[in-house]
């Protein structure tokens, strides 16, 4: 349907009406040629003069706001192992499958399936649908490449007030997904406008933070649950330890209490391998390790006292600055402490004290970074003070292989997850070192300048390729590192292999020999002392007899040295003279027998 409104209006309201004709043209203004002018008249070639009649615009450009995009999910679990079920224990697998094969489905559907998976069996056999023509050329082009790492993005804080990027967690299923740690280390510089909060960060959408952490206490470790990637524990501040479910929001489900929490900052905080997955641990800079199980944070359910002395007490316990768990050693782990020790750990001990297996003395100051290698889990890699040094569990006495003493301190280091002979380090000047010690021992593979500011934790991804780098001020920095240096090379681990067997012989051999050396100074030393006890103390009497008596006997010796010198030297006198007479005679002799030969010529010739 159209909608028409009609307009009237009287004529008169117009004006007067316009009427047209044709006339012929008239001349209104006749002006008259001046000869005069003829004179300054110049002839010119055809000059062709462009003129503009259109507007002049000038054009400016405008910055437009972000579109922010928010991205959300749906979870959804089929198939596969049940949640109450560890893929990684035996046991568990092995009699869900009987179980499994007992059902009358079960037998349907495979018979269901057997004759689809044998047209696909027959087809394989006839032709290999993976086989790779050219791996040898790709291995040939990416053994030339030479190491190298670019920029994929850079997550700031969003406070005013900037904070320090502690600690950083990969989401364990998808890659996509980074948890930042966010807390002011520094001592008494916490300010009252800044922010307790710290972020789940969706890289595909990094402009803002996918899920905001609300902690009582700012957090200075986080780790998401790898059983279960809704799961994060959180070491806070003041000691207390919490946990989050991302599908209940940003505040935390349970924190626990003061009373039985540490008292100092959480740097450490690690899931246990358990059938629950809810069982965890932390360590901190009070001297202690305990164990949780988040379905109950009222009180933990083990404590260790790191005492290296044995006694248990607190007052001598080491200051905890990192954590190292190995799955596969589920009753070891490894704490690194504030006084440059690594203290080794069995959980399973009867006693306290047998809990505290063994010690390193790897650094002059507190170690940053201490991580198994994910290939051989009996090498180590310390960072601290000026050094990053690997370690051996079967020589304690000191480390197989270290790197050089930097001029900048470094802060955190891991190592490559994909080859063994690469890891990575952080130092303060904000600078990245990629170390290949199968290619280079003295100085890193690749060294990159990430910002201006002290670097501060440093996670790598699961598949080797993407390493993130925090940053003092709060700059979380990820680099795609160079296929060269995320790919296992051709034979690299057998090389690796016997590295680190080569320079764990020589440090046995080394550590032998010293121990030898030890032993035979203190035997040196036994004697002496014994052989001082054996003599008898002398008065001052017999002392000074002794001393007269002792110089006495040294001016005897030399009157008689010289004695028999001067005597030396009169019988070469006396030798000389008699060899110069002896000369002398000789040539007398002869002086006659030329004459007479000489008088028998003249004869002759008369």
């Amino acid at each position: 349907m159209e909608i028409v409104h009609i307009y009237t209006r009287r004529r008169s309201d117009f004006g007067r009406p316009c009427y047209f004709s044709d006339r012929p043209a008239e001349v209104c203004v006749d002006i008259q040629p001046d000869p005069s002018l003829a004179e300054a008249f110049v002839l010119r070639c055809p000059v062709d003069t462009p003129v503009q009649h259109g507007s002049e615009m000038s054009e400016h450009e405008v910055n437009t706001e972000r579109v922010e995009v928010e991205t959300r999910g749906v979870n959804h679990v089929e198939g596969g192992w049940p949640k109450d079920i560890n893929p990684q224990e035996l046991e568990q697998t092995a009699r869900f499958r009987k179980k499994v094969e007992k059902e009358e489905n079960y037998v349907n559907t495979i018979v269901h399936l057997g004759t689809l998976m044998e047209h696909c069996v027959r087809q394989n056999n006839a032709i290999d649908i993976y086989e790779e023509y050219f791996g040898e050329e790709e291995e040939a082009e990416m053994e030339d490449e030479s190491p190298s790492a670019k920029t994929i993005n850079v997550i700031r804080d969003p406070n005013i007030t900037k904070r320090t990027a502690a600690h950083l967690s990969w989401h364990p299923d998808k890659c996509k997904k980074l948890a930042v740690a966010y807390s002011c280390l520094e001592f008494q510089q916490n300010t009252e406008d800044m922010s307790l909060d710290s972020y789940i960060w969706d890289l595909e959408n990094p402009n803002k933070p996918q899920l905001v952490l609300k902690p009582s206490s700012p957090l200075v470790s986080l780790e998401y649950n790898p059983k279960d990637a809704h799961i994060l524990v959180g070491g806070c501040y003041n000691g207390q330890l919490a946990y989050w479910d991302t599908r209940k929001g940003g505040l935390p489900v349970e924190v626990s209490t003061v009373e039985a929490s540490h008292r100092d900052p959480v740097y450490g905080a690690i899931w246990l391998q358990s059938k629950t997955g809810t069982e965890c641990f932390s360590a901190s800079t009070d001297g202690q390790v305990l164990w949780w199980d988040i379905r109950k944070l009222s009180e933990p359910t083990e404590t260790l006292v790191l005492d290296i002395t044995r006694q248990g007490l607190l007052e001598n316990a080491l200051g905890a600055i990192t954590l190292e768990f190995e799955p596969t050693m589920p009753t070891k782990f490894m704490v690194g402490t504030e006084q440059g020790i690594v203290i080794t750990c069995n959980r399973k001990a009867k006693t306290p004290p047998e809990k505290i297996a063994g010690t390193y003395s790897s650094h002059h100051g507190p170690v940053y970074a201490l991580t198994r290698n994910p290939l051989y889990p009996k090498i180590f890699l310390t960072v601290g003070d000026w050094t990053a040094r690997i370690w051996s569990e079967e020589a304690k006495e000191s480390s197989i292989m270290w790197t050089k003493y930097h001029l900048s301190y470094l802060t955190a280091g891991c190592w490559s997850t994909v080859r063994p002979a690469v890891f990575f380090t952080t130092k303060m000047d904000g600078t990245l070192d990629v170390w290949d010690f199968l290619f280079k021992q003295n100085d890193p593979s690749l060294s990159l300048k990430i910002c201006d500011e002290p670097l501060s934790s440093l996670r790598l991804q699961d598949n080797g390729c993407i390493v993130g780098c925090g940053s003092k001020l709060g700059t979380v920095t990820l680099l795609e590192i160079s296929s060269g240096l995320c790919t296992l090379q051709r034979n690299e681990k057998n090389l690796a292999n016997a590295m680190f067997e080569r320079e764990t012989k020589r440090e046995k051999i080394l550590e032998a020999r010293h121990r030898e050396m030890r032993l035979k100074e203190r035997a040196r030393s036994e004697g002496q002392d014994a052989k001082a006890e054996e003599i008898p103390e002398e008065s001052p009497q017999e002392a000074l007899d002794r001393a007269q008596k002792e110089f006495f006997e040294v001016i005897e010796a030399e009157l008689q040295r010289r004695a028999r010198a001067e005597a030396q030297h009169l019988d070469g006198k006396v030798k000389k003279q008699a060899e110069e007479e002896a000369v002398v005679q000789g040539e007398e002799s002869e002086l006659p027998k030329y004459e007479e030969e000489s008088e028998e010529k003249d004869a002759a010739k008369e």
